[in-house]
């Protein structure tokens, strides 16, 4: 296992509120759950639906005080940011359209924030948020879960020490077949392909800025420019379902970024490949225990997780269970609500994190998203290469 005191000890557990992801929500159980294995957070408040009953019935199936179980999550920003028992961060897992307003209430009354990604449903959108986020310097994350899977930080920690020589592709992709016969009519969750409310993407939205984040953050390359085509390959929607992406990385490094959620026999194919001068490396989350090491003109080598056999510390550190006892994506979800668990304890302390002992992805990782989504759709509008404006940070520092 993990050293003893890979990260500081939690003084107690934070106080958290959600809003949004009532029971029966995936991504609700899914924040909450990482929450709960993290051990660093205990679940206090919510505005768990925008319908009262429901909103009732979810705090109490969550075992919240129902003073603290709240019909609007305005109410519930202005009543925790008054409370000496306040929820000191706020998990937002609502529609895309309300990312920014639930962020700005909360960052107001200066309430760290969780998001759900994408960080809101516009670039525009979020560079107005981005405004209060910095007027406010609250801790933000942004729930890119799978950049917290121990391997994908082993492979993170392998590009920076230089295992693959010179890094001269990236491909990514993100290949799921939920959606294939999903319309506007027959969508049991009618938001997700109303541009109004999710934003005009739907597939690059979603799994397209995992993906871009993935990339991004194991080799510290920013996206520079875009080539798009997007499609609908399922059923007939208003919103892509699928797009073939050519990228320009930081330094002129090429690269493809494919996704679809229209894709045969494909479930949570999220995979990355690199190449270097001196080695490939792949990851694949459905696979997460593993990644594969290929020295040019050496055998292959496969990493499994565990400490040791070729395991680098930063990846160490993050270890919640001894090699032959699986890791998964709940796991990775606890990984990132511990550090951010650190994050804003350490600001509601005045203290400073010692650099790189948290990881995870912030604000500025959000924006990245947004940026990259921006630049895709116009590719696809005007044709040919888009560069992307502005730059985005690859960690928390």
């Amino acid at each position: 296992m993990a050293p003893e005191g890979s990260f500081p000890p939690a003084q107690r557990r934070l106080r958290l509120g959600v809003v949004g992801g009532g029971e029966g929500a995936f991504i609700g159980e899914v924040h909450a759950g990482g929450a709960r294995l993290s051990n660093r957070w205990e679940i206090v408040a919510g505005a768990l639906s925008s319908d009262p009953a429901r909103a009732a019935a979810s705090g109490r199936a969550w075992h919240l005080d129902p003073e603290r179980s709240y019909a609007d999550f305005r109410t519930m920003a202005r009543a925790e940011g008054r409370r000496e028992d306040g929820i000191e961060a706020v998990a937002i897992t609502v529609p895309n359209h309300l990312h920014a307003e639930v962020a700005t209430v909360f960052m107001e009354e200066g309430i760290d924030v969780i998001s759900d990604k994408p960080l809101t449903s516009t670039l525009a959108e979020a560079e107005e948020l981005a405004e209060v986020y910095r007027r406010t310097a609250v801790v933000y994350g942004v729930t890119y879960c799978y950049s917290a899977h121990v391997m994908a930080r082993q492979a993170r920690e392998m590009v920076r020490a230089g295992l693959l020589g010179e890094l001269r592709q990236i491909h990514v992709e993100f290949l799921q077949e939920w959606a294939m016969d999903l319309t506007d009519a027959t969508d049991p969750v009618p938001w997700r392909l109303d541009p109004a409310r999710s934003g005009p993407s739907f597939t690059v939205g979603d799994i397209g800025t995992h993906a871009e984040h993935l990339a991004r953050f194991i080799t510290g390359r920013e996206v520079e420019a875009v080539r798009a085509d997007l499609h609908c390959a399922g059923a007939p929607k208003q919103l892509e379902d699928t797009a073939f992406v050519q990228v320009r990385w930081r330094g002129g490094v090429p690269g493809t970024l494919l996704v679809s959620q229209a894709f045969a026999g494909a479930q949570g194919g999220l995979r990355i490949r690199l190449s270097g001068s001196e080695a490939g490396l792949e990851w694949c989350q459905e696979e997460p225990e593993f990644l594969h090491f290929r020295p040019v003109g050496e055998p292959a080598r496969t990493l499994q997780r565990g400490e040791g056999a070729g395991m680098l510390p930063e990846a160490v550190r993050r270890l919640r269970v001894p090699r032959g006892h699986p890791e998964a994506f709940s796991d990775a979800w606890a990984n990132l609500y511990r550090e951010m668990a650190l994050a804003v304890e350490a600001r509601r302390r005045g203290k400073r994190l010692v650099e790189g002992e948290v990881d995870f992805p912030t604000f500025e990782d959000g924006l990245a998203g947004m940026r990259f989504v921006d630049a895709v759709l116009r590719s696809q509008e005007e044709g040919g290469w888009v560069g992307l404006g502005g730059g985005g940070s690859s960690s928390s520092g």
